[in-house]
Parts: C-alpha cells; structure tokens; sequence
C-alpha cells in the first residue's frame, strides 16, 4: 500500500496485517552534491515503490523523509526517530528506511528503526528497459533483506 487516498482507506479496514512501514529517505541541497543527491531522489523512489508492489497487504510505503543536507546531523537523527516513534506507536512493528545517503550508515546505531542503505545508480542516460532491469535486480536484493529481518523478530 501507499500513501495514497485510495490505500490509505484501505489501510484502515486491513490495519492488523500490515506490520511494515517504508520511508525513503532524500536528501536535499544545491551545492556541489545535489547532482548526486538528485540522482538518489529520482533511484529510491523507484526501489520502494517496487518493493512495495511486491509486499503489498503487509507493508505501507510512505512519502519520503526529505531534509537538507545542511541540517545539523542532530536535527535529521531526532526528526526521523520522530516519525519512527510515531509510527510504532500506530502499530507498526517494523520500519525501514531506504537510502543511498552514506549520512545514514554513520549514524545507523542511533535510529529506532532498520536502515537500508543502497549505492545509488545514476539513471538519467539509461534506457528504459535496462532501467527497468536495474531496479529489479536492486529489489530482488531488497527482498531477501526485509524477509530476513522480519524473520529475526
């Protein structure tokens, strides 16, 4: 499910099965990185949404965490450990965040949820179809990660 109208309604009548939580996570700015940082905001949205697909009726994939990369580490850390505490609040048993923000991995110890980091692929001179085939192939990786942590607990 996404966060849309249509899910989000059927969220509510299907709460007690959907256990999981998605937030990407993108970084924003417009010195030197923001090429980068674009190339993650046009890979990760691409991953979750296809991970979602793939899990759809037990996890929920949310808008993403988006945030300046000139924020103090401090002030992105407490925001998202933020929304994860509130999340678990909802009932949410797991959430992970997905990333190819290399912030993330520093500070990994000090989130209240499970990180995914991922290398981003830059995209903007792919075809289609090999696009297409990268994504799978991250997604394919994905699944095994979700699955295997959701064993654990």
């Amino acid at each position: 499910m996404i966060w849309n109208t249509k899910d989000i309604l059927l969220y509510f009548q299907e709460k007690k099965y959907i256990d999981t939580a998605v937030i990407p996570l993108l970084p924003v700015s417009f010195g030197e990185d923001a090429k980068q940082e674009a190339d993650q905001a046009e890979f990760i949205p691409l991953v979750t949404a296809l991970l979602e697909k793939q899990f759809k009726g037990r996890m929920l994939l949310l808008p993403p965490y988006t945030y300046f990369s000139t924020e103090s580490d401090e002030q992105k850390k407490n925001r998202l450990n933020e929304w994860t505490t509130n999340l678990k609040d909802q009932g949410f048993t797991h959430v992970f965040l997905v990333t190819s923000d290399s912030f993330w991995r520093l500070a990994e110890d000090e989130m209240a949820s499970e990180l995914i980091w991922l290398p981003s692929i830059p995209m903007e001179h792919m075809d289609g179809k090999y696009k297409q085939k990268m994504i799978e192939d991250q997604v394919s990786q994905l699944l095994k990660i979700v699955v295997g942590k959701w064993q654990k607990n």
